[in-house]
């Protein structure tokens, strides 16, 4: 199968884009299902959000793993919507092993057309999605020092926006594969996580959801920078411990 030209994946991806416009506009029930969902996931309460995601999925009968998954996308793509949201309920609706896998699956298939979007439309068109070049510009800066590494860390850290991580690697030289494996290795302890959580949903869901990411976050900078900072304190006595004066060792006592 011959691969496709840059020009022929910038009006492919205009011809999807335009074609969901279409739907959305001209098809009223498909409007209704997704503001209904936009405003579950909007809710201020996540415990709330969750139940209420859970409701509605259910209001699909057998098609519930199409309608999340969807929307797993759909927030990815085009809407600043809490993913855990959509975790957890999955993890509630269709238990910890199969939400997982469905909440996985999704986020990936949105991860990969968020940088397919990027590759293919390039910068002007991603900072209208994202809502700027500020938004960029420090993952510039971190993917430029750090490369796929940026990646596996930052899908480490819920609290990071999932969207622009994926538009801003679609912007630089790293490759789908790597992309690829990074996001999956660095979303599946979160999204395992989530969906347990999700399975058993008790107690406060946004105590849980920060005391995770604070865990993740402490654990990725004591990683960072725990090496360079042990490294320079052993430098530092090396310096300060007292010079042995030449043959001290082989002298003998009297």
């Amino acid at each position: 199968m011959p691969s496709t030209t840059p020009l022929q994946r910038i009006w492919l991806v205009l011809a999807t884009l335009i074609s969901l416009g279409l739907a959305y506009w001209f098809d009223e029930s498909l409007r209704k299902n997704v503001n209904e969902a936009v405003a579950i996931m909007a809710l201020p309460d996540p415990q709330a959000a969750i139940a209420a995601f859970k409701d509605y999925l259910l209001g699909f009968g057998p098609w519930a793993a199409v309608a999340s998954a969807s929307l797993m996308v759909f927030q990815s793509v085009a809407a600043p919507l809490p993913a855990f949201v959509v975790t957890f309920a999955n993890g509630l609706l269709f238990g910890w092993a199969w939400g997982a896998l469905l909440s996985w699956s999704s986020a990936m298939v949105g991860a990969v057309v968020c940088y397919w979007i990027a590759k293919s439309l390039g910068r002007p068109v991603v900072e209208k999605l994202v809502g700027g070049n500020k938004a960029l510009e420090t993952w510039d800066i971190f993917f430029a020092r750090f490369g796929v590494r940026a990646i596996l860390v930052s899908r480490l850290l819920p609290f990071v926006s999932f969207d622009i991580i994926s538009y801003g690697a679609g912007l630089t030289s790293i490759g789908l594969w790597k992309f690829v494996w990074a996001t999956g290795l660095g979303q599946l302890p979160a999204t395992l996580l989530y969906s347990y959580l999700g399975q058993n949903l008790t107690g406060s869901i946004k105590v849980l959801f920060w005391v995770f990411s604070i865990t993740i976050a402490l654990f990725v900078i004591g990683s960072a920078i725990g090496p360079r900072i042990l490294r320079k304190l052993l430098e530092a006595n090396a310096a300060k411990a007292p010079e042995v004066p030449n043959g001290a060792l082989d002298s003998t006592a009297p």
